[in-house]
């Protein structure tokens, strides 16, 4: 194995298991995934989101997004409003159901990630951070994982 493909390897491994460990906390304290909460911050975060901004933000198709976007208009978590200039459209709004699963949630996903990267060095976790913000920007610029 090559060394770029072990970092790769390691990056994704990283990355699945504190997915997984952060959704389970979450999922056992809350009743929420964390896949869930993602969408409701992104909602929260992007003034008149849309299905297709969380396609790009996530770089997962319309179809799973426009699936998950039902579960939580199922849960009573979000609704989808009709889009002001594109009737075709909608806009994505957080209830105030939704609001208070985000606002629950968000600490409960912020302890059990600074719980499982206790042990990186503060120094060591900010060029890492910083690296990954470049290589993000870097590949989202260009396009790449996308799926456009």
């Amino acid at each position: 194995m090559s060394h770029i493909t072990s970092i790769f390897s390691d990056l994704v491994r990283v990355e699945t298991r504190l997915y997984n460990a952060a959704s389970a906390r979450l999922r056992a304290e809350q009743g929420l995934g964390l896949g869930q909460f993602e969408l409701l911050e992104i909602i929260d975060r992007v003034p008149g989101c849309r299905v297709l901004d969380i396609v790009g933000e996530l770089a997962i198709t319309v179809g799973a997004v426009s699936k998950a976007v039902d579960r939580l208009v199922a849960a009573g978590w979000c609704l989808r409003v009709a889009h002001p200039q594109d009737r075709r459209s909608s806009v994505l709004r957080l209830t105030s159901a939704g609001e208070e699963q985000l606002c629950a949630a968000r600490p409960i996903v912020e302890s059990e990630l600074i719980s499982l990267i206790a042990a990186v060095p503060p120094d060591d976790l900010a060029r890492m951070a910083s690296t990954l913000a470049g290589l993000r920007a870097t590949l989202e610029a260009g396009s790449h994982g996308g799926l456009g």
